[in-house]
């Protein structure tokens, strides 16, 4: 059986899931084999295994950092919100229904066979297992029901390294405060500490770390620099849906309210002079070079949102002289209409932009499965998509009638400029293409990379070098070899 090892943040966006990919490359760089867990995930950023089953997208990409294909035993419960009460719960890579908060909190120990059968598989299989923990472990008032932090390491008997962000500010009172909250045999599971995302000179933390090992009685295990490494993140706080100041080639993701998936633009931010800008202000849209509208959790109600905040009429301007493309919801929205008699999302049936000649009926099941296709004659600004191939996956309940002309062999639709599409991950094999067009429209000429899955390796190494250069990874490793990983 393999050893854990489980890294536990301060707070939601703490790093948590970059320094578990980062460790999963480490250890797999030495040899182990290694795969990534998070027993309960909260996020709209999902992905779909080759066998249908949607997991959260972090782990996906801390499996891809550990050479492993993704697996739902990786993540065996994902929370999709649905509103600020409630989400879609999915077990075993399976909706079984929406729940509100209240409802889940009653529900959710009855899920943890589902955790321990996910666990153990994956444990079979392994030497080393990279637990993520979810927001804090000190939620007081949520603790007694924990099946995500303490409460996992309780049950697996895992040792737990506590991450503090000190860009926000105030690490020294998270990590103290975090381990004052927890009681005695939670905190005796906590080996060390990390403080991530420093800007500046180390030295001058020294004394405060110092201050910080004597009070909280815990080793500070490393200092980790705020490092710009282009992989994809899942918190809906992350850095990359802040403002950016556009660049060579400016792309502008539509900042839908309920947004899910965004990580499927992150493929263009690969290539220097390429900015991918997150709006959610109609006036900020300005004139760029693509606009994106992304998935969502709930169509119509963000096909409201984008009507009543002007983002509707600001997108239609633009649809002449501008590549429009939607994916998933944003393919829906950009149809005539969208009916959800079912009550699948909103119950409600709503007109959508009307520049795609498409409808969109909503189903009681939803759609997942990986998909492997091929553009057919593209026409419009993109036609360099024309015979490129791709490979996503698709997570949707509406059913599109599409009319118009086909974009793939698979489905999707285009009108001129105005793209739609149900794959996520279209373009991680054509970025290129979409990048050099935009680029060749302007005049100029930018170096995107032609093979993704390098430039994505490139980056993993190059989180992994930065961790064993800034964590104490002799230490780390005496941790779980005391656990039992083999010498």
């Amino acid at each position: 059986m393999a050893v854990p090892i489980m890294i536990q943040g301060t707070m939601s966006n703490a790093g948590k899931s970059i320094i578990c990919a980062g460790l999963c490359r480490i250890f797999a760089q030495d040899g182990y084999r290694v795969a990534p867990f998070k027993s309960q995930n909260m996020a709209l950023n999902s992905y779909i295994t080759a066998n249908g089953c949607e997991m959260g997208r972090a782990q996906a990409v801390q499996a891809e950092a550990a050479y492993k294909k993704p697996s739902v035993f990786m993540n065996p419960i994902l929370l999709k919100p649905t509103s600020d009460m409630g989400s879609q719960v999915i077990v075993n890579g399976a909706p079984i229904g929406n729940m509100r908060a209240a409802e889940y909190f009653k529900y959710k120990k009855s899920l943890i066979p589902d955790i321990m059968h996910a666990y153990k598989t994956l444990s079979a299989d392994n030497d080393i297992i990279v637990i993520e923990g979810a927001g804090s472990p000190a939620e007081i008032n949520l603790k007694a029901d924990d099946i995500v932090n303490m409460g996992l390491a309780e049950i697996i008997d895992a040792p737990v390294l506590l991450v503090g962000d000190i860009d926000r500010g105030g690490v020294f009172a998270q990590l103290a405060g975090t381990l004052m909250l927890l009681d005695e045999n939670e905190r005796g599971r906590v080996k060390g500490t990390i403080i991530n995302k420093f800007r500046g000179d180390v030295e001058i933390l020294r004394p405060g770390i110092s201050m910080l090992e004597n009070i909280t009685g815990k080793r500070n295990i490393g200092v980790v620099p705020y490092g710009d490494f282009r992989i994809d993140d899942e918190d809906s706080l992350s850095e990359r849906l802040s403002y950016k100041r556009a660049g060579l080639i400016d792309i502008a993701v539509v900042r839908l309210p309920r947004i899910s998936n965004f990580t499927d633009f992150s493929v263009f931010e690969l290539t220097d002079g390429v900015t991918v800008r997150y709006v959610s202000d109609s006036t900020k849209l300005g004139k760029p070079d693509m606009i994106i509208i992304p998935g969502t959790k709930n169509t119509a109600e963000d096909m409201i949102w984008m009507r009543e905040s002007g983002m509707e009429a600001a997108v239609i301007r633009r649809a002449g002289d501008t590549v429009i493309f939607g994916i998933c919801g944003g393919y829906q929205m950009l149809g005539r209409r969208i009916s959800d008699g079912v009550c699948a999302e909103s119950g409600k049936t709503i007109n959508g932009m009307g520049l795609l000649d498409v409808e969109t009926e909503f189903a009681d099941e939803k759609i997942r499965t990986q998909v492997t296709g091929c553009f057919g004659h593209v026409e419009g600004m993109l036609s360099t998509l024309s015979g490129r191939k791709f490979f996503g996956y698709e997570i949707h309940m509406g059913r599109t009638d599409e009319r118009e002309k086909p974009l793939t062999d698979i489905g999707g639709v285009q009108n001129g400029n105005v793209y739609g599409s149900y794959v996520h991950g279209i373009f991680d094999m054509c970025a290129d293409a979409v990048i050099n067009s935009l680029a060749e429209k302007k005049g100029i000429k930018l170096d995107a990379p032609t093979n993704i899955k390098e430039a994505r390796e490139s980056e993993y190494d190059k989180l992994a070098a930065m961790l064993r250069k800034s964590l104490d990874m002799e230490y780390i490793y005496g941790i779980v070899k005391k656990e039992g990983l083999p010498r």
